[in-house]
């Protein structure tokens, strides 16, 4: 069971993200067979990638959110890799669109490597270890908000209403137990699950913007707001 997270300062949430094993739907399809065969490995045991997929994965319900763990990936080096993150004052949480969440232990270091990253996620996804620097549990959205005793939970999209970066980092900043929410797909919208569990939704940019551009841009606005502002954690 996914323990509530202790002494954290900001919780950083890539929902729905486009990060998954193939489905059984269509782990018999040419392509996902000729890719599993490639690599050596079970359809069952591969992350689905729309690079590779692509022509089965057509099928699939959402399939337009679906199978960009590249954009994962991406999103998940952005924040890591910020001081923030570096000084123990971020915890981050994937959930997954199939409601996998997968914790990264504090100060965690992801692999720059995208296969070196790929073959984590698949053992993580597929093991669903309970220990160690990446843990994976099957987890709704909603359970994992209230697990993370959030005070404020902040959601990023086109759809929210219009604020500057540097008003919504303030806002985060000054709130206790902020959670960040930022869709881990390539296209469409939250689920009415994810925007039901949101304090509030808010946009930064008219255009839909990549999560990893979000991620970085906004953990910085933070990092430069908490120099005037000292984020509050309870307990």
């Amino acid at each position: 069971m996914l323990p509530h997270a202790q002494g954290t300062m900001l919780t950083f949430i890539l929902a729905e993200s486009a990060l998954e094993l193939v489905p059984k739907e269509i782990g018999s399809s040419p392509a996902v067979v000729s890719d599993a065969r490639r690599r050596q490995a079970r359809a069952s045991e591969i992350l689905l990638d729309g690079s590779f997929h692509h022509s089965a994965m057509s099928r699939l319900k959402d399939s337009e959110k679906r199978g960009r763990p590249d954009l994962v990936h991406v999103a998940l080096l952005s924040v890591t890799g910020t001081p923030l993150y570096l000084e123990g004052k971020v915890k981050v949480f994937v959930h997954t669109y199939p409601d996998i969440v997968i914790e990264i232990a504090e100060k965690t270091r992801i692999p720059k490597n995208y296969i070196r990253f790929r073959g984590l996620m698949e053992e993580a996804l597929a093991a669903r270890p309970s220990m160690g620097l990446v843990r994976a549990y099957p987890m709704g959205f909603r359970d994992l908000v209230r697990r993370t005793s959030a005070g404020m939970v902040f959601g990023l999209s086109v759809q929210g209403k219009q604020k500057t970066l540097a008003e919504l980092a303030s806002e985060v900043a000054k709130a206790k137990n902020p959670c960040v929410v930022v869709g881990g797909f390539p296209h469409g919208h939250f689920s009415k699950e994810v925007l039901g569990s949101l304090d509030e939704l808010d946009r930064i940019d008219a255009r839909p913007l990549e999560a990893h551009v979000v991620a970085s841009r906004l953990v910085y606005e933070v990092e430069k707001a908490e120099a005037g502002s000292t984020i509050k954690s309870g307990g």
